[in-house]
């Protein structure tokens, strides 16, 4: 590190304030005590969340760790820290679990993404069934982009050390078959299913490590389509005794998996 700039770190360490503000970076830039931080984040940090030289943040690299880090220089195209500490935080569920989600309008989707990250989950796959709204264009760039962005939001703002996987878009067909390949457990909500709640299933599953569970569309799931996830070994599951809307299922499933399964 050059003199001048650490005559800087400690000038701002006599007079830097502790924020909550948190932000993902690539690895490859926590490599060495200074990080320079690129040109977008820069500019978000000076004039939008209006920080100072001695500011401390929070960085992660999306691979569990968390830097505490003090900004020396700042401006919106050249924004710089020291790493002051590196911890492991304790934030990440131990399990890990994917939401297969249908593909639907767009706020619900995203709002799905959203509170679904805020819970916990690992990883999303968007789902074409034969009742989904949405059936075209699965794969549009703009679109992809948007959703990383909301969870990478999302998780800054809650709280994780992880950005959830966001994997390619798939049809029911194909999910039912790899999921189970992929999966300690593999659960599907099912608003017909009358045997057996989520609870009872989990009861007796804390030791699986890689859980996925399967929302229906607005319409439900076809009788085809829950003998097609029986066959390839999905347990249907029932969310209660109430009809939930498709959003409001992604959430309680998380929630709940979560809360019987993990420890944190």
């Amino acid at each position: 590190m050059k003199r001048d700039e650490t005559l800087l770190s400690m000038s701002a360490r006599q007079g830097g304030r502790e924020t909550t503000h948190r932000f993902f970076v690539s690895p490859d830039l926590l490599k060495f005590e200074l990080i320079h931080f690129p040109a977008p984040l820069a500019h978000q940090m000076v004039r939008v969340l209006r920080l100072e030289a001695g500011d401390r943040v929070t960085v992660l690299d999306n691979q569990g760790n968390a830097y505490r880090v003090e900004l020396q220089r700042v401006s919106p195209a050249q924004t710089s820290g020291v790493i002051l500490s590196k911890v492991v935080p304790a934030t990440e569920p131990l399990t890990q679990l994917t939401l297969y989600l249908p593909l639907t309008q767009r706020e619900k989707f995203e709002w799905m993404l959203q509170k679904c990250t805020e819970v916990g989950a690992a990883a999303f796959v968007p789902l074409v069934s034969s009742r989904s709204l949405v059936r075209q264009d699965i794969q549009e760039k703009r679109r992809l982009e948007r959703w990383q962005k909301i969870l990478q939001e999302a998780a800054e703002q809650s709280g994780r050390a992880r950005i959830p996987q966001l994997k390619p878009a798939c049809h029911l067909a194909e999910a039912l078959e790899a999921a189970y390949r992929e999966h300690d457990l593999c659960l599907m909500a099912w608003e017909r299913e009358e045997r057996f709640s989520l609870r009872q299933v989990l009861q007796g599953r804390d030791h699986y490590e890689r859980v996925a569970v399967l929302i229906g569309p607005e319409g439900g799931f076809s009788e085809k389509e829950v003998g097609q996830a029986v066959q390839n070994g999905w347990h249907t599951v029932s969310l209660g005794a109430r009809i939930l809307r498709m959003e409001t299922a992604a959430v309680v499933a998380a929630a709940l998996i979560l809360y019987e399964l993990d420890q944190r």
